[in-house]
């Protein structure tokens, strides 16, 4: 069992937050991923930009930010793994879904799936289709097509 906390900077959480939530629980269970406890934070570009400056020292907008953290806590006799955070700005997500011609239901799950594969400890050096990670996101994208986020 994985638990997901799911959270916005300033708005109330949107009306698809519970499909987000069993998406992300789906891409976890895909991985053979148990007992973690996700935070997944959704904010505009002025907050992931802050963000990005201040961690990677790129004065820039992003899709998507992973912050790892790896820690084990004891909750009521469980021991739950603390993989980190995950941060999309829906901006972003808006411009990437244009730029690429694909729905923001779809862009959503990428960047969702991006975030969790960076904090499962996966990377990657650039953004090409060889790359281990992105293929793995797309293999995660092509088995999960039929789940929606987004109405």
């Amino acid at each position: 069992m994985n638990r997901v906390a799911i959270q916005t900077d300033e708005e109330p959480l949107p009306r698809w937050a519970a499909p987000a939530e069993a998406f992300i629980l789906k891409v976890l269970d895909y991985l053979g991923i148990d007992k973690w406890d996700l935070s997944v934070l959704f904010c505009g570009n002025g907050c992931i930009k802050k963000l990005n400056a201040r961690f990677r020292q790129k004065d820039e907008a992003t899709d998507v930010l992973s912050f790892p953290l790896g820690s084990w806590v004891e909750e009521k006799g469980e021991t739950w793994y603390l993989p980190g955070d995950i941060v999309i700005s829906l901006e972003a997500l808006a411009e990437n879904a244009a730029s690429f011609s694909v729905s923001q239901d779809e862009e959503l799950r990428r960047l969702l799936i991006h975030g969790i594969l960076h904090l499962k400890g996966l990377d990657h050096a650039t953004n090409a289709d060889i790359e281990p990670m992105l293929r793995l996101q797309e293999t995660l994208m092509s088995d999960l097509s039929g789940a929606r986020i987004l109405p």
